[in-house]
């Protein structure tokens, strides 16, 4: 959809600049006679950039209305600066046009307020079209810009009292606006602030003909405004009894939108129906509270992501003096409404301020709850006194208690940082650059003396620690810290309690890195099982457990098992959180990455890069779940053999990873050897073993040598070393990967048994047929991976066992099982 198809009364409509909006007020009803349709105002031979009118250098035109055009103007002396120019245009020179247009001008030029387009000057052109020149404003829609800035409702509201200032001083100056809307309404930012900015007052109209220069003019026929922002007594066929509370009603809609992300009253209902019809509407229809708006399943979610919150947090904001506020703006009786904008905003400022506003019924109870807000602290002093007037001698007692553990416990913290940050004092340092790592170890190495006797705050502190480490690729460090956290957790709070849970789940992280796949599953599985009795089945808790059990059994072989639960869990957030929700995008990357290990590769791909799409557009292309949905993409089309495409992604990808997470952070490392990978897979084996070996020797210093991601960059260089013939070389590495993998993981798990069929492979590439056979047996009956023993027969490494019939045996058996694993769940 284009600029100019947007509905000009959707609240999202865009508005690059002011001009903009001038071809898009929505009139409806007539102004009037009118002359025969002219095509432009100007001559059909003029060009921009070389027409002027008066000191004014036509540039380009960036509107036209039903009375007007406007041009974006250069004015050269006697200062510099772009203007808006408008000039009614040809043909529409009877009263009614030329009144209105007059109007417009002469409602600007008296008014002189921040959030009002400011007036420069006014003419005539040598032909007598009317023209008036204006302040350019180079903003967007008020909706549009808090939308795209996430703005809070705190912050909307802050806002709009600004909108409702400058409507007015309008007033003051008896003027109407009448077609008060986003579009009407841009937001320009200075100095890092907004700044709304209220334009066309072609509707507009003075409250009495006393106004200085002013001529009421009034329309015959029909109605003029914007549908879905007019009050009922506007939308009247005649139109002409209408005071102030008319911009009262529709700042009242324009606030609804900024609450809900939506209109009252669909204007689209209208279309096609009676005058009559909409009219009752209006004056007998009651349109939701903005709090009962943003509980619609299909509006609550985006709603609530333009306003930084959640749906639920969102409606209960709402709900109470935002709700009355918001419905006596919008009284279809106007005797009924705030008489004035400013007292319009000042309902809201008592409300951001936590005081009574004058929209709701002052009962004694909350009129109690707002004095409590407001003086939280002298509440619970005077409080705490009353009580102590009931029971003095144990409180004072307890209270001293209490106030001597706070202080000892803000000392211990107090000690415990400031040793901390010692390691940066210059005598300590001895001149060094000091980084956040050191000073991390160094907190790591005191905690436990420095917090000894405060375990809860022990725990917490190891907690945050062990976190940040997984963070940094550091994962030994960081088990070590979580594994203490959540001991003294459970141990002081109990195995059910939320922080205790939370500890768990964190520890389940670093163990599947270590590759403690098995000690992780029967964790997570214990944390699922508390969480859903806890929190419920579909609490974010509760699918956060549900997918990293998932992925814990998934790194244990049993891919089948862990899809089922990846699918379920996807499926919930999808239903509970919304498409676009951050977590749901997650768990989607987290069944397509299963779905790969099936060889479902076409659904895997498809569904990778849905992921990828929605996390590059809403989290930036530099946010690490967008990364990982693009290393998981790249896997995909790697494992179609479309190797020059992935490389292409991982060098890409491994240029935002250097950036964001540092050239030796395990993302970084593990996608440098996917990348080798697909080098050697295309027949540049020199260049492939370099990256490879270049790697190897540093994540055997950050990682250690049994690191699961160490062994995979060792499998890739065995490959890339039989691809170059150098098969004794390749032998001794994969030999040493299977040791480890034996200690480290066990007999039969499904990476030991990969590890067995690359041996196997390197084996039949240097013609040791019954050496390979056996292998590939082995590996069969330790748990390969569906996916390998499916395509046992395509793998070209095999190529010297075709036509054994042990082979074939081995052939049907490896597509017995895949088959089983590949049927859909």
């Amino acid at each position: 959809m284009t600029e100019r198809d947007v509905p000009p009364d959707d609240p999202k409509a865009k508005n690059p600049d002011w001009a903009a909006n001038q071809s898009q007020v929505p009139t409806i009803g007539s102004t009037g006679k009118a002359g025969p349709p002219p095509s432009s105002s100007l001559p059909a031979d003029s060009v921009p950039g070389q027409r002027s009118i008066g000191r004014y250098r036509l540039l380009k035109k960036l509107g036209e209305g039903g009375m007007g055009q406007v041009w974006l103007a250069q004015q050269d002396a006697p200062v510099r600066r772009q203007v808006a120019l408008k000039l009614i245009r040809v043909g529409l020179y009877d009263d009614s046009v030329v009144q209105r247009f007059q109007s417009e001008r002469q409602s600007l030029a008296i008014m002189d307020h921040p959030a009002i387009a400011k007036v420069f000057d006014a003419g005539a052109t040598p032909d007598g079209q009317p023209y008036f020149v204006m302040e350019y404003v180079d903003g967007v829609a008020v909706t549009e810009y808090c939308d795209n800035k996430k703005l809070k409702i705190s912050e909307r509201l802050e806002l709009f009292i600004k909108i409702s200032e400058g409507v007015q001083h309008a007033h003051q100056k008896a003027i109407i606006h009448r077609d008060l809307k986003p579009a009407n309404i841009l937001v320009v930012e200075v100095d890092g602030k907004p700044v709304p900015r209220i334009i066309d007052f072609g509707l507009a109209r003075p409250v009495s003909a006393g106004v200085a220069g002013g001529v009421l003019f009034t329309q015959s026929v029909g109605f003029v405004g914007t549908p879905g922002y007019m009050s009922p007594e506007q939308a009247e066929p005649a139109g002409s009894d209408i005071d102030t509370r008319t911009d009262v009603y529709s700042l009242g809609v324009v606030l609804y939108v900024l609450l809900t992300g939506s209109l009252p009253f669909d204007p689209e209902k209208w279309k096609n129906r009676p005058l009559y019809d909409v009219l009752h509407e209006l004056y007998q229809d009651e349109p939701m509270r903005p709090s009962t708006k943003v509980g619609d399943r299909q509006l609550a979610a985006p709603a609530a992501s333009d306003r930084g919150t959640q749906p639920r947090p969102l409606s209960r904001q709402l709900r109470g003096d935002l709700d009355w506020i918001s419905m006596k703006a919008l009284e279809k009786d106007r005797d009924r409404r705030y008489g004035t904008p400013s007292e319009l905003a000042a309902d809201i400022r008592r409300y951001l301020r936590h005081e009574p506003v004058t929209a709701r019924p002052a009962s004694p109870a909350y009129r109690l709850r707002k004095y409590v807000r407001r003086h939280r602290v002298g509440v619970s002093v005077a409080a705490g006194l009353a009580l102590l007037l009931v029971g003095f001698a144990g409180m004072q007692a307890e209270e001293v208690r209490r106030v001597t553990r706070e202080r000892d416990r803000a000392n211990r913290i107090t000690a415990f940082m400031t040793d901390m940050f010692k390691v940066s004092d210059p005598s300590e340092a001895r001149g060094n650059t000091v980084t956040a790592r050191e000073i991390l170890d160094k907190a790591s190495q005191n905690i436990d003396s420095g917090l000894a006797k405060d375990p809860a705050v022990q725990a917490q502190m190891m907690y945050v620690m062990g976190d940040v480490y997984t963070g940094l690729g550091l994962y030994t460090q960081a088990e070590s810290l979580l594994r203490r956290a959540f001991d003294i957790q459970r141990k002081t709070r109990g195995p059910d309690d939320s922080e205790t849970l939370q500890s768990m789940n964190a520890l389940a992280n670093p163990l599947i890195r270590n590759g403690k796949t098995q000690e992780a599953e029967k964790l997570l599985s214990q944390a699922l099982d508390a969480t859903r009795r806890k929190f419920g089945p579909s609490d974010r808790k509760t699918l956060a457990a549900s997918s990293n059990l998932a992925l814990a059994i998934e790194d244990e072989g049993r891919v089948p098992e862990a899809q089922k639960i990846l699918r379920e869990t996807s499926d919930t957030a999808l239903a509970e959180l919304g498409p676009d929700d951050p977590d749901t995008v997650k768990y989607e990357g987290n069944l397509a990455s299963a779905l790969t290990e099936l060889g479902r590769l076409d659904e895997s791909e498809k569904l990778h890069r849905e992921v990828f799409e929605s996390c590059r557009r809403s989290l930036g292309p530099d946010h690490p779940t967008t990364i990982s949905a693009m290393i998981n993409l790249a896997v995909d089309i790697s494992e179609q053999g479309r190797y020059a495409d992935s490389e292409a992604i991982y060098r890409q990808l491994i240029e935002i990873q250097r950036r964001v997470y540092g050239p030796e952070h395990p993302n970084t490392l593990m996608a440098m050897s996917n990348m080798a990978g697909t080098i050697s897979d295309q027949g540049r084996y020199v260049e492939a073993e370099k990256i490879q070996r270049d790697l190897l020797e540093i994540q055997r210093r950050v990682m250690g040598p049994e690191n699961p991601d160490t062994l995979s960059t060792m499998g890739n260089l065995v490959n890339t070393l039989a691809g170059e013939k150098r098969f004794a070389e390749a032998e001794k590495l994969q030999l040493e990967t299977l040791e480890i993998n034996r200690r480290v993981r066990g007999p039969n798990h499904p990476e030991t048994a990969l590890a067995m069929y690359n041996l196997a492979c390197v084996k039949a590439l240097d013609g040791r047929r019954d050496e390979a056979i056996a292998l590939v047996r082995q590996s069969l009956d330790h748990g390969l991976d569906p996916r390998t023993a499916g395509a046992i027969a395509d793998d070209e490494d095999l190529v010297s066992l075709r036509g054994d019939d042990r082979f074939a045996g081995l052939v049907a058996d490896g597509r017995r099982r895949a088959e089983v694993a590949r049927k859909p769940d």
